[in-house]
Formats: C-alpha cells, structure tokens, sequence
C-alpha cells in the first residue's frame, strides 16, 4: 500500500490528540515526516514521539519536495492564509475546522486549489459517525414517515476560559463545536440549496466574549425543520438526536439509538368528525387512536472509540482520494454552504459578532 509522507502544522489538541494520533498509528498508509509548532516543548515531544523532522514556522516546509499532505491545525485564524499559502506553494492540504469566516475565504481557496491543482479537504470526521450513518438508515428505509422536525443537541455544563472563547481567534460554540453537528444537519436537511437561517447567539458562563449558547433554526419548502443547540451552560442534558416524523420518531445519542413506528397498513385510517364526540355513555371524550407502536434500537458496536473510529474513516477516504483520484465523499461546494450558514448566524448576532 503506498505510504503518503504527511506535516502537521499544529501540536495542540486537534494536531496531537487527533491528527498526531492517528497518524502515528495508521502506519501502512501514512508516515509523519515533519511537525510545525513555534513552542520548543511541542517541537521536542514530537521529534521524540514521531521521529520526524519538526520546525518553529510552516514556511520551513517549502524547501521540501518529499511531502504528500500537509495538515493545517493551526490556530482557526490561521487557517485561511496558511491554508492559502501552502496551496500556492504546491502543497496538497487537509484544513482543520473552522474551514473559514466566510464563503468569499472559501471561494478563494478553491480557487487557489484548482490553480496549482492540488487537492484542498476539510477535517469533517463527524459525518463518518456510526450513529449518524443509523440515522440516516432510518430515516431513508421510510419507516418513520416524513420527517417533520429534527432536533440535535451538542450540549453540556462547561465554564470555558481558553483562547478558544475570543471572537478574535473565531472561537465560540457555534466555530469550535458547530461545524461538526452543523455539517450532520445540513446532510439532513437535504439538497444544495441555502436554508432560512434564524440564530440566536449567547455568551453566559465564558471568559471570553464569543459565544457559548447557540440556538440555530434550519428551514427550506419541503424540508425537515432543523434545530440545532451547542450549549455550555446545559446542566441537563438531552438527547443528541430527536427525529419527529410523520409514523414515529427516534431519539438517542452516540452509544444508543432507539425509534418506534407504526405500520400504516395495520393501523386504521382516521376520518375527520366535526360533531362533538361522546362516550358510550353520553358524556364528553376526547379523542382516541389507539396505535400498535414497532420498537427497534441499535448499539454503538464494540471497537474502536468514536474518535477513532471517525479518523479512520476520513483518512480512508482521503487516502484513496491522493492515491488512487476517488472524489471526495466531503465536498467543498458541501462545505461553503456551512460556512455560508455560519457567515449568516454571525450577521444575525452583531451583539458579538461586531466584527464580522
């Protein structure tokens, strides 16, 4: 199997733990040749982990001609430009998310990709998820009817206080965490149009000033309202997912899924009674409809965490993209109309979006 020679831009939590991670174990198809990373201990500990060549400033990379892909993790402000330098330079590129502020940015780098001709990918692992792949079973095998509304959920109780709560830096739930759900629910949604955007943002429990509740709107003619929450000050949380349908509904989360449903050709036809309803004794009855529910659920298999699992995937997919010219299951048009979304929630908020 070829083996792709791949620098990484980035040593912190998405370049180490993630990137790092998996790449030093997926060894039969990637080698990490070079790590970029302007603090001396990130440097130090990947020279030793890795055994690659490491460097204070992406630039140092230019001089080579032996790298396969590099992976930009920098910081989210830095993804633009170095992203945009290094397509210039001839470097095929794989950009962590937020892929960009706005979809002019993204035009731009397309642009730049199709120039030089190389290949420009963003890090959206999450659509490889098992239990986002169920969902999509589900609501494809028809047996929950016409999916009216579809809830998704990324919350929980975090006090956060890095650089990642700074507008400055694009950091708030909506760019740190967003992406990946935003990215599920616009596959859901369904089509390649723009939905009817209607976000509200918050900044409640974080140090910094971007925002840490999010409440996000979808809605299109002849699609599933979409409602997506990223919230840091949810002490309860609820399920991931909630499909309401027409015949039923599941709801679940990453480990377990559960829906019910019920079969119209067993299930009597309702008829409209405009006269008052009563029971057999005359006095007043709501009405009734009585349905035989089909119940079926499905566990997260054993293996690989979630993680993982997702890394794997994505770089399968990228692999196969570099070496043997498969098209990308993750499209940038895919990913400019999530940025678009982003670019329009932020419009919407200029209480803390003033910059944008």
């Amino acid at each position: 199997m070829t083996i792709l020679n791949v620098a990484i831009i980035g040593q912190g939590r998405s370049g180490r733990d993630i990137h790092g991670a998996h790449l030093s174990r997926d060894t039969e198809r990637f080698k990490i040749v070079a790590v970029v990373d302007p603090l001396n201990d990130r440097r130090d500990r990947a020279e030793r982990e890795y055994g690659c060549d490491v460097y204070s400033d992406y630039t140092q990379l230019k001089g080579r001609s032996d790298i396969d892909l590099v992976v930009n993790s920098a910081p989210s402000r830095f993804h633009v430009p170095i992203t945009l330098d290094l397509l210039n330079s001839g470097f095929n590129v794989l950009c962590e998310k937020p892929f960009a502020p706005t979809a002019a940015d993204v035009d731009r780098l397309i642009e730049a990709s199709t120039r030089a001709g190389k290949l420009l990918a963003v890090f959206q692992q999450s659509r490889y998820a098992p239990y986002f792949s169920k969902i999509k079973d589900v609501i494809t095998s028809g047996v929950l009817g016409d999916v009216v509304q579809i809830s998704i959920a990324f919350n929980g109780f975090s006090r956060r206080y890095d650089w990642q709560t700074l507008t400055s830096e694009i950091g708030g739930n909506l760019h740190n965490t967003g992406p990946h759900p935003l990215d599920q629910a616009l596959q859901l949604f369904g089509g390649n149009d723009m939905p009817q955007v209607h976000c509200i943002m918050r900044n409640t429990i974080s140090c910094g000033d971007a925002d840490d509740h999010t409440l996000l709107l979808l809605t299109g003619e002849g699609r599933p309202i979409v409602h997506l929450e990223i919230s840091s000050c949810c002490a309860f949380a609820s399920p991931t997912y909630q499909l309401y349908g027409t015949r039923g509904g599941l709801k679940g989360d990453a480990q377990r899924l559960e829906w019910k449903y019920f079969d119209p050709d067993e299930t009597p036809e309702l008829n409209l009674i405009r006269e008052p309803i009563s029971k057999p004794d005359g006095t007043p009855s709501y009405c009734t409809d009585t349905l035989k529910w089909i119940t079926e659920e499905w566990i997260a298999p054993a293996g690989p965490g979630l993680f993982e699992f997702m890394c794997y995937e994505y770089y399968s997919m990228l692999h196969k993209t570099i070496v043997e010219g498969a098209p990308l299951e993750i499209t940038l048009a895919q990913v400019r109309r999530q940025i678009t979304v982003l670019e329009e929630c932020r419009r919407q908020n200029p209480q803390i979006w003033t910059a944008s």
